[in-house]
């Protein structure tokens, strides 16, 4: 089978139009807005001119007000530029929607902002093949800052033979890159894991999982990603735990390893006491980032577990995967534990005690009073 390449999307249908104000307005809005596609996995270019007679505006400023979104969206992104150019992200499996108006504002309008009609326009790329021969329950994790696991199930339409590849993209990239390093089953490709990515974090990363078989179209499944949303930590490490002199659960353990920077850490802590009967359920007791915790003993249990898990905290993140559990249990004497604990030493001693005369009586009665000599002559 010959090798397959990333497909060059067709040119969409782009147009645009001016939208009616329901008041008049003393600036005109940019002209030719325009939407292309530059190869770059939804990232669209979007560009326009300013509006004629811009010369006319030498006291004043003038800024344009871009708001972009995908179909289905409710809210829009927004952005206020000076320039006449912007590259913004797009799911390219849905319709790319974007309008520009103008901003005026100075002394030719006295102080007092001034907005056009806003210009609009739609992208939409060609449809290639049926929807059920997308790849499915697509699933990616960002293990530890360090790399991304991508996993994916072939389509409900899936012909036999089918060849999946990934490519991405983010600014900073002169183009998009294949994945070098799959994950297969079956002799398919159903995950790829991607290193050396730190340069993408806090930007839109740009995903494609295409497929190719023989006389099949399969459509191609787009995605942006956002790895600190996807972030997921290693388990916290040295969890310790001690009783102070009140008798209170002292807990303490160490950030996990990795990349994962420690100001973005939250914890949560979990506990579950042993009172003598069967065990009892974890019960919450801290949400927090510091790696130390006091906890009070009410019922005075025997045995204490306690267990850590930590997570990207909404400092650093949107959203994030918890890490494992790192679990750890603590023995407590009970009450009637140490009243055994002093009478056992005492018990030895008496024991020991006895057994020392025992000995003693012994060898004096086998020892003889004296000894009596007779002389003969």
């Amino acid at each position: 089978m010959a090798p397959w390449r990333l497909p060059v999307l067709p040119v969409a249908l782009v147009w645009g139009w001016v939208l009616a104000s329901s008041s008049p307005s003393t600036v005109a809005p940019p002209r030719d807005l325009q939407i292309t596609d530059p190869g770059l996995l939804g990232s669209l270019d979007v560009q326009w001119k300013p509006p004629p007679h811009e010369q006319t505006f030498n006291e004043c400023s003038v800024k344009y007000k871009l708001e972009y979104r995908s179909s289905g969206d409710r809210d829009w992104k927004v952005i206020f530029t000076r320039k006449l150019k912007f590259r913004v992200g797009f799911d390219l499996s849905r319709t790319a929607e974007v309008r520009v108006q103008t901003l005026l504002k100075g002394r030719c309008t006295g102080d007092v902002e001034v907005q056009s009609d806003w210009i609009s326009a739609t992208f939409q790329a060609a449809p290639q093949g049926k929807l059920e021969s997308e790849v499915q329950n697509f699933h990616c994790i960002y293990h530890d800052w360090e790399y991304l696991k991508c996993t994916w199930q072939p389509g409900l339409l899936t012909p036999r033979g089918v060849h999946y590849e990934l490519y991405y993209w983010y600014e900073g990239l002169d183009r998009t890159v294949q994945c070098d390093r799959y994950i297969r089953e079956h002799g398919i490709n159903v995950g790829c894991v991607l290193q050396n990515l730190s340069q993408a974090e806090y930007r839109d990363l740009n995903v494609c999982v295409n497929g190719s078989a023989a006389a099949t179209l399969l459509r191609p499944l787009y995605t942006t990603l956002r790895l600190h949303n996807l972030a997921k930590p290693s388990a916290p490490e040295q969890l310790r735990l001690s009783v102070s002199a009140a008798g209170e659960l002292l807990v303490a353990w160490s950030p996990p390893g990795g990349r994962v920077p420690q100001h973005c850490l939250e914890y949560e802590v979990q506990v579950a006491e042993d009172a003598g009967e069967a065990a009892a359920a974890w019960a919450f007791v801290s949400t927090q980032m510091e790696t130390a915790l006091t906890i009070s003993r009410t019922n005075q249990s025997h045995i204490s577990c306690v267990r850590v898990r930590g997570r990207t905290n909404i400092f650093c993140a949107d959203q994030g995967f918890w890490s494992e559990w790192t679990q750890n249990c603590f023995s407590v004497s009970r009450k009637e534990d140490k009243q055994l604990f002093i009478l056992i030493p005492i018990i030895l001693s008496l024991s020991i005690s006895l057994i020392i005369f025992m000995l003693i009586g012994q060898c004096k009665k086998r020892s003889p009073a004296g000894k009596q000599t007779s002389v003969g002559h």
